[in-house]
Parts: C-alpha cells; structure tokens; sequence
C-alpha cells in the first residue's frame, strides 16, 4: 500500500523560510508525478506546485511563483517544498500528493492517486 508522509511544517513569521517534505513508500517513486496542494480554513483545497516523476518539468501557482521551489530526490523516495518570503496567506495546511504517470503540470486534486495525512503550515505577523 502507498503511503506519503508529511513533515517540515511549523509556526514561522511573514518573510520567513520553511522546507516541507514528503517521503513516498509502496511505490515506484520516479513512476509518479509529485505534488503539494494546501487547504486553509473554510477554502478549497488548492494546487501549489507539481514536479514530474525525473523532475524535469515544473509548475507552480501563481500566487507562490518565485517565492516556492519544487525539488525531488528519487533516491530518498522524497520531494521538497522550498518555500521562502512566508506570508500571511500562505497558512494551510499542505498536503502531498502523487500522480502515476502524471506530466508535473496538473492542477486537478481529482487526478492524484495517493495523498498524504497533511502538514501544518502557520505564518504569522
């Protein structure tokens, strides 16, 4: 069975720096597009950023574009969520998510197989 863990959420202040993981395990990691969508309260759950299974095509959403970088180790059965410049709005919970075959550019949650638990993600004034 698939499984994705989360970690590397916390409290930190506007402008600040945080480094999200998420660690796959039951699967052929390269075989899986990756990605992180976040969810705040009362909102939608929402598309962050994807990277395809070799980590050679990227997408991000706009409003996180230059401030997130999406990266994946495929030898830690692992992708990354860089995110730097924190602000306010950024307060979700962040949740991974895989897609086999997936191309690294879709923003549609209904179209990943596997999900992991979440983790929290708090910024502060």
């Amino acid at each position: 069975q698939a499984q994705l863990v989360e970690s590397g959420g916390g409290l930190v202040q506007a402008g600040g720096s945080l480094r999200l993981s998420c660690a796959g395990s039951g699967l052929t990691f390269s075989n899986y597009a990756m990605a992180w969508f976040r969810q705040a309260p009362g909102k939608e759950r929402e598309f962050v950023s994807a990277i395809s299974g070799r980590g050679g095509n990227k997408d991000y959403a706009d409003t996180v574009r230059g401030r997130f970088t999406i990266s994946r180790d495929n030898a830690k059965n692992t992708v990354y969520l860089q995110m730097n410049s924190l602000k306010l709005e950024d307060t979700a919970v962040y949740y991974c998510a895989a897609q086999v075959w997936g191309s690294g550019s879709d923003y549609s949650a209904r179209r990943y197989n596997f999900w992991g638990q979440g983790t929290q993600v708090t910024v502060s004034s």
